[in-house]
This record gives C-alpha cells, sequence and structure tokens, in this order.
C-alpha cells in the first residue's frame, strides 16, 4: 500500500512524558516530592529490552538525545507527515499508568490530572489531527470519576485509557466509569501494560510475555461482556489496543458456546457474545502477525464483520507496524475500512 492511496486513522501512538514537563500542572506537594525528593514511580521489569533503545525503535530517539515520542515536532516529522495520518489517537507512555500504582492513590490521581492538562497544551491544540485519551487513577473511584468530568467534554478527547493489568474492568464497582464516559461520547480504550499472568505469576522471559499478550486482552472481553457493561451502557464502544486480532474469532466461537450452555448464569445478557463483539468492540491491528492474503481475509471472515479491525502503527514502540508492510495487500474498499473508516465511525468525536 503506498501513503498515496489512502490516508491514515492511526489508533496507537505513544507520546513520552517526563516527570519535568508537567510539574507546572502539579499542585503541592506532589511537585515537590517530585523536584525535590527525587520521587520517581518504580516499575520493575525482570526482562531485557528488545531493541538498543530500549523498548522504542532507535531512529524515534529525539536528535538531541530526548526519549523516543517526547517532541511532537519529530514525531511530526516522522509519522504524521511521513505517512500521511488523516488521525491519530495518542495513547501515552505514561508508564506505569496511574491506575497501575500501588498505594498513594492521590500521587496517582494527580499525575493522571497533571498528565491530562500536559497532553492537551503541548499535542491536542498544537496538532488538528491528534486527539487523546483520558487518563485516570480507578484506585480512588471519585476521584476517578471525577477526572472524566473535569476533561472528558474536551473535544479532542475520545476515550478513557485502562490499562489491562490485574484489576478486571467488568466489576460493577467500576461501572460509574463507564457511565461518565458514555456521558461524554467517550469510547474506552484498553492497553496491556502489565505482563500477562497466569497462576498468579508473571512469566519467565519477555517472549513469553510478549507472545501471550492476547490472553490478557480475552480476559477483559469476556468480563466486560459477562458482566453485562454493554447491555447497560449501549452507547459504549471498547477498543482492545496492541493485542493483535488473530484470537478474536477464537474468542467469538467460545463465548457463543458458554453462553448457550450458561447463560441462566448471566440473565442480563440479552445478545450473543459474537454480536455485543461485533456491535461495540473494535481491535488494533497492532503487533500483527505474518499473514498471506488469504489468511487475513479468512479471519475477517470468521470474525463474521469487517468493521472490528482499526489500523495502528504503535510507533514508536520496537514492534511498530508500518501501514505498507504490516497487513497484507487487500480490496481497496476493506483496506479503506481497516485503515480509517472504523475508527471514524468508531469514535463519536472523529470528524467525519
Amino acid at each position: 500500500m503506498s501513503k498515496e492511496q489512502i490516508r491514515i486513522v492511526d489508533t496507537d501512538i505513544h507520546e513520552r512524558v517526563q516527570y519535568k514537563d508537567i510539574l507546572k500542572y502539579l499542585d503541592e506537594p506532589f511537585k515537590h516530592y517530585i523536584q525535590n525528593c527525587h520521587w520517581m514511580q518504580e516499575k520493575h521489569m525482570p526482562y531485557t529490552q528488545p531493541s538498543v533503545a530500549g523498548v522504542d525503535r532507535a531512529d524515534a530517539t529525539v536528535p538531541d538525545g530526548r526519549p523516543a515520542g517526547s517532541d511532537l515536532a519529530f514525531m511530526q516529522k516522522q509519522l504524521l507527515d511521513d505517512i500521511d495520518h488523516e488521525f491519530g489517537i495518542l495513547t501515552s507512555a505514561l508508564d506505569p499508568s496511574p491506575s497501575s500504582m500501588h498505594g498513594w492513590y492521590e500521587m496517582a490521581t494527580a499525575l493522571a490530572s497533571a498528565y491530562n492538562d500536559w497532553q492537551i497544551d503541548e499535542w491536542l491544540e498544537k496538532d488538528d489531527r491528534l486527539y487523546g485519551s483520558v487518563h485516570i487513577a480507578a484506585q480512588d473511584r471519585d476521584a476517578a470519576i471525577r477526572e472524566i468530568e473535569r476533561v472528558g467534554s474536551h473535544p479532542k478527547m475520545v476515550q478513557v485509557l485502562l490499562p489491562i493489568d490485574d484489576i478486571m474492568w467488568g466489576d460493577p464497582f467500576f461501572h460509574p466509569f463507564f457511565e461518565a464516559a458514555e456521558k461524554h461520547h467517550l469510547m474506552i480504550g484498553m492497553h496491556h501494560n502489565e505482563p500477562p499472568v497466569y497462576y498468579g505469576k508473571w512469566p519467565r522471559y519477555f517472549i513469553e510475555w510478549h507472545t501471550l499478550i492476547p490472553t490478557a486482552h480475552m480476559k477483559q472481553v469476556a468480563n466486560m461482556i459477562f458482566n453485562g457493561v454493554f447491555d447497560k451502557f449501549p452507547n459504549l464502544g471498547l477498543m482492545m489496543i496492541e493485542g493483535g486480532f488473530t484470537w478474536v474469532p477464537h474468542i467469538m466461537w467460545k463465548m457463543n458456546q458458554q453462553y448457550r450452555d450458561l447463560r441462566h448464569e448471566v440473565p442480563w445478557l440479552k445478545r450473543k457474545p459474537s454480536d455485543i463483539f461485533k456491535e461495540q468492540i473494535r481491535v488494533t491491528t497492532q503487533p500483527a502477525e505474518e499473514l498471506t492474503k488469504q489468511e487475513f481475509t479468512s479471519l475477517i471472515e470468521q470474525m463474521g464483520s469487517d468493521e472490528i479491525l482499526c489500523f495502528s502503527t504503535d510507533y514508536p514502540h520496537w514492534d511498530y507496524d508500518s501501514p505498507t508492510r504490516a497487513l497484507p495487500n487487500m480490496d481497496p474498499e476493506l483496506k479503506k475500512k481497516i485503515f480509517a473508516e472504523n475508527a471514524k465511525a468508531f469514535y463519536p468525536k472523529l470528524p467525519k
């Protein structure tokens, strides 16, 4: 696919914030802790990094040495202008997510708010193509809802971003998040940021983690569907980010089969799980497996819909997916849907 053929709506772009960039948006005492007490949120990842630039493309490091994704002008040159983006959805590299911080929820809430203000001022207001994600600290439910109410009405905020970790978001405790999101015409975006665990343990190697990411996505999709989130909030949509897509037919079939056998356990479910998926859930393409055109077309047929997949690059990560190489060649109408139209139809705030 040449860039002249079609414009792109990129559903996963990671802009990277550094703590020094958000100090002016932080209130005391949180600013003091970072500025004067050298506070740093630690995240212990016992794995080797996959590239010479860590988790990022080596060529995406800003020429002045700053981390990849931290400079708008450089991202515009390397990504947005280079492959002719129509729109891009920012999903950040705020690592770890405030919702993943253990303890000190007040700091997590403050970081989420500061990040949201920085994102609006430094990115969304400076490029018409970019749209953003509302970050929250879900540990404090009331504060999280206040944050959605505070910035969710911004015309360029299109989703509430939740991490895929040990929190199961379909739990009714979190339904007020979805009520607030629906009120402001926001979708829910879920992005993995912790290794998928099994039997309570992390994978021994990064290669296991990267292979098993789809299992974490399947777990969240089943949890959201069977807990009745989509029947309760019919205008809410869920974008599953950075988990690939070849798992989609399997989870549809498995949920449908279980629904036939065990629907008495979830009487609030009024539609087949696969129908809920097709109507209210979307999946980003990255990281795309290497498929032939026939294999790719077969997967779309097995999904029963050509409206589920939405293209993403995952820029600037090491496993970035190029729009000219990541997916096999496909029919022009399907290409238009996957590379742009499905995302524009999914996000109510994107210009149509």
